[in-house]
């Protein structure tokens, strides 16, 4: 195949891409220092339509480090029908900061796993992902580097920064070595290199896109590819539920005594007073806070969420109500459209629904397949387990109702007229199915009640209780991790 037909099969293959956009594709390029990327990524973008690529060197800023670390990679994934050139990535990030002593070991396996799930959810949403190493001897990469000082055309090129990669040549590559043996795998191959000069990396590069685009396993056979790492993602370990005690629906009507105005609303001034006070503190310290609503349609998700936010700041939250994906969202890979509405530290997302809806209404109303809400699962305690090592607090709230009270709240809603567009006859096709949601929702409790993340129940059938019982709960969340409050 000449160059001029490599060329023009890549770009017709990837216009075929952008018209079927059934899924997107991610080239993740990292290795050594000095073995032509910043080359290789120039050819290529000039080869492929550059209004359909994306290409990511990323220099984290203020955004990126006051959100949870994946949330830099999630947001700038590409849409399905475009690519996405990732230089050094999420790879880079962990060999530096373990070359450097930044990760500890037991932080460093930590790493490797977290990039197992990362890419696996990324191939189960169809997203294609080839990952390749440009590797290069310690004397080449020397004398490569000397001659690129000389020339004073080049000399720009040799940053200190490459002479300190030089100098951790051999850390780097042991190190990148482990790496590629354990975050390999057949939807996420690593494919290595030879990146001394002169060699032309375009061609298998090429073809290796060409044959993912194509529909073949990505494949960059050439006489420069190295011997192939490991066919599987050997460090990633299964997350499971927290040993504390998970939730479950109640079986009988609740006969809590429903509480008096008076009461409640004393009640209600100093729970609001008190969780003020907790969440001005947590936004003095940075400390974010996400609060997930869940529950019975008429539960009164609502009226809870307005008594919260009544005691907040509203410079420092944002209230996020879930409904189905938007036509851009549903580009994307599902957990995509959460990711980004994460607020930066000091600061409150609030979710009226949630990323649950994957293994509640998505499974009970069939939506997505079951291979996909059963794999949600682990999906949310990987996204959940991202929010807790960065700091958040995560508070996780379902109001439930019993069936007779739902019922009582739907007519009066019929009844009323500025409550009537609160009823939808989604409710009411909700309501044929609740056994089954029920169902769902027992084992949705089962399998992402954490102990850091745990889920609190709340009986809502008297709604000035469960607003109560909401403030109460965040705010007990709060206090637990503030100093002295």
């Amino acid at each position: 195949m000449t160059e001029d037909e490599r060329r023009y099969r890549l770009l017709t293959a990837q216009l075929a891409l952008a018209e079927e956009a059934d899924q997107s594709v991610v080239l993740l390029v990292a290795g050594h220092a000095g073995t032509g990327k910043g080359e290789l990524i120039n050819r290529l973008n000039h080869w492929l339509e550059n209004r359909l690529t994306e290409v990511h060197a990323l220099v984290p800023g203020d955004a990126e480090r006051c959100r949870p670390y994946w949330w830099r990679y999630w947001r700038r994934l590409p849409a399905k029908g475009r690519m996405g050139i990732f230089v050094h990535g999420w790879v880079g990030d962990a060999l530096m900061a373990r070359a450097e002593r930044r990760l500890g070991d037991g932080a460093w396996r930590d790493r490797l796993a977290e990039i197992c799930d990362f890419e696996a959810e990324l191939a189960a949403d169809g997203v294609r992902l080839i990952k390749l190493w440009l590797e290069i001897d310690a004397d080449v990469q020397r004398d490569h580097l000397e001659a690129l000082s000389r020339d004073p055309a080049t000399r720009w090129q040799v940053s200190d920064d490459k002479w300190r990669r030089h100098s951790q040549h051999g850390v780097i590559d042991r190190l990148a070595r482990e790496l590629r043996h354990r975050t390999d795998s057949v939807a996420s191959p690593w494919v290595c290199l030879r990146g001394a000069p002169g060699r032309d990396l375009l061609t298998p590069v090429a073809d290796g896109l060409i044959a993912l685009l194509e529909g073949r396993r990505a494949s960059m056979a050439s006489s420069q590819e190295l011997p192939a790492t490991a066919a599987s993602c050997g460090v990633a370990r299964p997350v499971t539920p927290g040993s504390t005690r998970a939730p479950s629906l109640p079986r009988s009507r609740s006969t809590a005594k429903r509480l008096k105005k008076a009461e409640y609303r004393q009640r209600l001034a100093d729970a609001q007073a008190r969780l003020a006070g907790l969440a001005r503190a947590a936004v003095h310290q940075g400390i974010p806070l996400v609060v997930v609503f869940e529950g019975h349609d008429a539960a009164g998700k609502g009226g809870s969420i307005h008594r919260l936010t009544s005691a907040l700041d509203a410079r420092v939250y944002r209230v996020h109500q879930i409904a189905a994906p938007s036509d851009e969202e549903a580009r994307y890979p599902w957990q995509w459209r959460f990711w980004q509405r994460l607020p930066r530290d000091g600061r409150v997302a609030v979710f009226d629904r949630s990323w649950y809806g994957r293994v509640l209404v998505e499974r009970v109303e069939a939506f997505t397949a079951e291979s996909d809400w059963r794999r949600g699962y682990a999906e949310i305690r990987h996204f959940e387990g991202s929010l807790l090592a960065h700091g958040a607090v995560v508070v996780k709230l379902f109001l439930a109702i019993d069936k007779d009270e739902q019922l009582k709240r739907f007519e009066s809603r019929a009844e009323t007229p500025y409550k009537r567009h609160k009823l939808t006859d989604e409710d009411w096709r909700n309501r044929e199915r609740w056994d089954d949601y029920r169902e769902a929702i027992d084992e949705m409790f089962a399998q992402t009640h954490t102990a850091a993340a745990e889920w609190t129940l709340i009986d809502a059938n008297d709604k000035r209780r469960a607003r109560l019982m909401v403030l109460e709960e965040i705010s007990r969340r709060l206090a637990a991790r503030l100093p002295l409050s």
